[in-house]
């Protein structure tokens, strides 16, 4: 039986800024952008998130709703430089390391660089040596597979360590709120509640038949991760299927003149990051959000790979064109590659658009 630890650090980016401003500690510290911008939250401090606050709620709505909180940019340098210094502290127990983000992995310690046989006893380890490290707290998950290692480190936040072992798997997943259930959002999470599914025991109560009829394909995930299944191994060597750049605008656009400005600049800087990393797409992606947050995505298949600021730029502007809506303002717009050149299969993670 394998032996998985999820590590999740609390509020990280908020806990970062606390720990460098001291003055910051007990306040409602809101990481992201300014309240009167069109900047969203990051993450905030566990006494904003009592105010309903949350990460990707538009900071002009977190200030509505907590006009206390004391907003900060985000310094991703420092956040990248704690980072790596956390992972330099889980490499020194396993090499089987998945980053999921700079904030949380997934580590199999079933075998280990000190013998050591409890999965618990290296989990409490970890956290010690990064708060003595960091001086951050983490919260911890330790099971025999990855999903019940997620909802483990989720389970006692902040600063928590759960121990899901098969004998209370079952009893912890029955229990579970459904939107807690990693991998089921908040539109698939209504659509269980219109079927009756309020927490794992009646999602369990569904045969696998029942659930790919309402959910496809995904829905044989459903039906394994609450009998407590899931077989995914921790992949410490992954290449991304996609790259992308995006811009929020201070002020929505609504001429297709002042988007085009905009996309040859998202261009340059998405042909500049591929070559800096010496690879290359035939996938394009358009990304446009509206003012009202509705977003849509289009795809063109490229003749060939291309890393080329001019023929991203000109397939980009096509797509625009095509898709533009002379009716509706713009807040965001971004252009991404995929199907890289470095893909070896199709298992392989998607970098999130």
């Amino acid at each position: 039986m394998r032996r998985i630890i999820h590590i999740d650090m609390d509020a990280y980016y908020a806990s970062i800024e606390i720990r460098e401003d001291p003055s910051l500690k007990g306040k409602c510290v809101i990481v992201g952008g300014s309240p009167n911008s069109r900047g969203v939250v990051t993450t905030c401090s566990y006494e904003a998130r009592k105010y309903g606050v949350h990460s990707g709620m538009p900071s002009s709505q977190a200030w509505r709703l907590c006009p206390q909180g004391i907003f900060v940019h985000n310094d991703f340098s420092i956040y990248k430089q704690v980072s790596k210094e956390i992972r330099e502290i889980f490499y020194g127990w396993t090499d089987k390391v998945e980053p999921v983000s700079l904030d949380e992995a997934y580590l199999d310690v079933t075998t280990n660089k000190h013998d050591e046989s409890s999965a618990v006893t290296i989990a409490q380890k970890i956290k010690d040596e990064i708060y003595s490290k960091t001086k951050l707290t983490c919260s911890a998950g330790v099971s025999y597979n990855k999903f019940l290692a997620k909802i483990g480190s989720d389970y006692q936040k902040p600063d928590g360590l759960t121990v899901i072992d098969e004998e209370r798997a079952q009893e912890i997943l029955f229990g579970l709120p459904i939107e807690k259930f990693h991998g089921i959002g908040k539109v698939t999470a209504a659509k269980m509640r219109k079927l009756g599914v309020f927490s794992g025991k009646e999602l369990y109560q569904f045969s696998l038949k029942e659930l790919v009829a309402h959910f496809g394909k995904v829905g044989f995930f459903y039906y394994n991760v609450v009998r407590g299944i899931d077989r995914r191994e921790v992949i410490s060597d992954w290449e991304p299927k996609s790259i992308s750049c995006e811009n929020t605008f201070s002020e929505d656009i609504a001429d297709l003149d002042g988007l085009i400005v905009w996309l040859r600049r998202i261009s340059q800087r998405l042909a500049g990051r591929m070559r800096k990393q010496d690879i290359t797409g035939s996938l394009l992606n358009l990304k446009l959000k509206y003012a009202n947050f509705e977003v849509i995505t289009r795809s063109m298949q490229l003749p060939y790979f291309t890393n080329d600021e001019e023929i991203i730029y000109n397939y980009a502007e096509q797509l625009l064109v095509a898709n533009w809506d002379s009716a509706r303002p713009v807040r965001l717009l971004g252009v991404g590659l995929g199907k890289l050149d470095n893909e070896e299969n199709e298992e392989q993670m998607m970098l999130e658009f």
